[in-house]
């Protein structure tokens, strides 16, 4: 495997594990392992090497679990372990891409119509295929499905 062939976000991910374990930060560093067996845990299965938007799609993955789990964990009064997910999905979200501005999204949700041609929640699907790409990692992609909904409906 090359260096060209390494996504951005896999080595920034594995950059901060080094520099988390030489500082002795073992929740940092258990974190961004299992991040970091996720995404070689694709590759192995699928015999690819990750680009950027496949990795981002496993973070936004890894994120939503830790979302999940901490509300149940919540629910259930372990807050010791709803802190653990909490930090967790901060040192997780650090990752991610800078999200959008409403105004930014919205303009996009209208090109995204303009160009399909889209007229009715039928034509969402297609709508939702040209966001799709260009939201990964930046939008909650269920807010925008209902805006999208929303403006069509």
């Amino acid at each position: 495997m090359t260096d060209l062939a390494v996504s951005t976000l896999k080595a920034s991910v594995n950059d901060a594990l080094k520099l988390a374990m030489k500082a002795h930060d073992k929740l940092k560093t258990d974190t961004l392992r299992m991040l970091n067996a996720a995404f070689k845990q694709i590759e192995v299965d699928e015999r690819i090497v990750l680009d950027n938007a496949r990795c981002l799609a496993i973070l936004e993955k890894q994120i939503k679990q830790r979302r999940e789990s901490l509300a149940a964990y919540e629910q259930a009064g372990r807050t010791d372990l709803a802190d653990r997910e909490q930090q967790e999905l901060a040192i997780l979200s650090a990752f991610l891409p800078e999200p959008l501005a409403e105004e930014e999204l919205s303009r996009l949700i209208e090109t995204a119509i303009a160009e399909t041609g889209a007229t009715s929640a039928r034509d969402m699907g297609r709508v939702m295929n040209i966001l799709r790409p260009l939201l990964t990692g930046r939008a909650d992609m269920s807010s925008v499905s209902a805006k999208v909904k929303a403006r069509l409906g």
